[in-house]
């Protein structure tokens, strides 16, 4: 599991997607995201711009990324 590290939250989920480098561009995991690819805690999670707090774990294309507050 990969931790991603945040140093305020929320954080939307698409653009965590972008930063970890998993998509190319926000409209991409914006899309992703929409077409149901993405787990938000073992949840299929549609909602682009979902808060992730601190905690939270995303599964996607077989990766997981945990969010840490630092």
């Amino acid at each position: 599991m990969r931790i991603v590290e945040i140093t305020r939250e929320p954080v939307e989920l698409y653009k965590i997607l972008k930063f970890e480098g998993l998509v190319t561009t926000g409209g991409e995991a914006k899309l992703l995201i929409g077409d149901g690819q993405v787990t938000v805690n073992g949840e299929i999670e549609t909602r682009r711009r979902r808060k992730m707090l601190s905690g939270d774990v995303i599964e996607f294309r077989g990766e997981q990324l945990e969010v840490r507050l630092v």
